[in-house]
């Protein structure tokens, strides 16, 4: 695995060639500076997908969730977060909102997220995998290197085609 750089050293050394995300993130997880390849995850008050995803491979992928900014259902709790740990995902980042904090922030991942709630979300798997989402002015597409540690979230610039 690809160990974080920090955020700030990474907008230091890339300048406007960085992708910066806007939206201020809470820190959720036990790990506070993380990073990995992009996957993502559009879906709206239903963690059906995000569940599936975490419930395979994770080989070091961060996955982005784009909620809506919904804080009205959780998108992930502890149950969901041991399943990344457990198949090897580095992080993930929720635009939206989290349970079970106490237990989150035990586990030995990266977790950012709006905020919290204790309301379940639905499972019938409503959403999108591996599309791109617009979150904080910044576009995550499948592939992007993510960095996120306590400064905020930086994507890579991509290498040019």
């Amino acid at each position: 695995m690809t160990p974080p750089v920090p955020t700030a050293d990474l907008v230091d050394e890339h300048g406007d060639r960085l992708r910066v995300c806007d939206t201020q993130f809470r820190q959720f997880g036990g790990h506070r500076s993380f990073c990995g390849p992009v996957r993502t995850v559009s879906c709206h008050e239903d963690n059906g997908l995000v569940r599936s995803l975490l419930n395979t491979p994770g080989d070091g992928h961060v996955l982005v969730v784009d909620g809506g900014g919904s804080m009205r259902t959780a998108l992930t709790g502890d149950l969901i977060a041991g399943a990344a740990v457990a198949n090897g995902w580095a992080g993930l980042v929720l635009n939206g909102a989290v349970r079970d904090t106490t237990a989150l922030a035990a586990l030995p991942i990266g977790i950012k997220a709006l905020g919290t709630t204790p309301r379940k979300s639905a499972k019938t798997g409503a959403g999108e995998v591996d599309v791109a989402v617009d979150i904080g002015g910044v576009t995550f597409a499948p592939g992007d290197f993510l960095h996120a540690d306590d400064d905020g979230i930086v994507l890579l610039p991509r290498p040019a085609e």
